[in-house]
């Protein structure tokens, strides 16, 4: 595979072109899909597979900008954003990242950046993980009941307890979101949310997406197809500025990111697709085991980086786009199967 390596001029080192290319295109459809930016799987992999963390980062947020371009546009079609609120979020989001790149920044000279932002990335992937995958189970269960009652459970009416908890806090001026029906909220805690997310896309180079998906869902009681793509917008915004600031300090690989985007671009088509084929909770579901799985293959290349055996670094890898690639083929092969139904439901008609 070394004929397909390339040289990268502004990290200074050789990648595998291909690989560039199968890490856009299975973010690309996970991006869509789940409405993040796939900075969970991009800046760990480069990280693993040679780049430094800082480049890997702001590599990451150039290649988000692109990729959530076209994600935005197909979730758009299928009336999957709350427009007010997104934009709503982008200033907030913006002063947060900077914050997040600063830290970064200062971290990378004080010593060993790369630690804190995996040991991060483990707290994070797995208490999110695991929480959405209890919220999952307990959700079902909630809905089989009035499923067995009235013979109806729609998502809509299952709003998180956290949501329920935080729309009851009447801190003025309160806000309605009609879109997305939500009604009453307190804008601080909206501006809270998203200033929070957006120092994560800076810190961690995750575009704000993984956190921001389940915040829209959990904390303030979206439905799961509007919180996907209402988040891609935020996530756009903050991919743009990230990419921006961290351009400016000389951290962005542009000939990888284009390379990427390739990639990404066709993924972004089927993830976003896909979502008008699978339910509510099925994505939460897939979400919360793939993130999880994520923070395992963290968790091992934090081994390596303790134990120099070369060993963990291929698992940590193996790890890492295993999950992805076989998330990408679960969501491919859903939507394909589910497009044949609805033919053949069209062609009986």
């Amino acid at each position: 595979m070394n004929v397909f390596n390339i040289y990268l001029p502004v990290a200074g080192i050789e990648f595998n072109a291909i690989l560039l290319i199968s890490i856009g295109f299975c973010v690309g459809v996970l991006g869509g899909f789940f409405g993040v930016g796939g900075g969970w799987i991009v800046t760990p992999a480069l990280n693993i597979f040679g780049f430094h963390m800082a480049f890997a980062i702001g590599t990451d947020l150039s290649n988000i900008f692109g990729q959530t371009i076209g994600a935005v546009k197909k979730h758009q079609k299928m009336g999957n954003i709350d427009w007010k609120l997104g934009l709503i979020s982008i200033a907030t989001s913006i002063v947060g990242l900077e914050l997040g790149s600063d830290l970064i920044i200062a971290l990378e000279k004080a010593g060993d950046v790369g630690l804190v932002v995996r040991w991060c990335y483990m707290f994070l992937l797995w208490g999110l993980g695991s929480y959405m995958l209890h919220d999952y189970f307990d959700s079902r269960q909630k809905v089989s009941a009035t499923d067995s009652r009235n013979g109806a459970g729609e998502e809509a009416k299952q709003r998180p307890k956290l949501s329920e908890r935080l729309h009851r806090i009447s801190i003025p001026p309160m806000i309605s979101f009609p879109a997305s029906g939500i009604e009453g909220v307190s804008i601080w805690m909206i501006l809270l949310i998203f200033l929070f997310t957006g120092f994560m896309s800076g810190f961690l180079g995750v575009g704000g997406g993984f956190i921001i998906m389940p915040a829209l869902v959990y904390l303030i009681g979206l439905p799961t197809a509007v919180a996907v793509g209402t988040s891609l917008v935020t996530v756009l915004f903050s991919g743009a500025y990230g990419c921006l600031t961290y351009a400016l300090k000389g951290r962005v690989e542009i000939v990888a990111a284009v390379i990427m985007l390739i990639g990404a671009s066709i993924g972004a088509q089927v993830g976003s697709t896909a979502v008008k084929y699978v339910k509510g909770y099925g994505i939460r579901l897939l979400f919360s085991v793939m993130i999880i799985l994520a923070g395992f293959s963290v968790a091992i290349e934090q081994v390596y980086k303790i134990t120099q055996n070369q060993v963990f670094q291929t698992y940590a890898g193996v790890v890492l786009m295993g999950t992805a690639m076989s998330m990408s083929v679960i969501i491919i092969a859903t939507l394909v199967a589910d497009a044949r139904k609805e033919r053949n439901r069209a062609s009986i008609k």
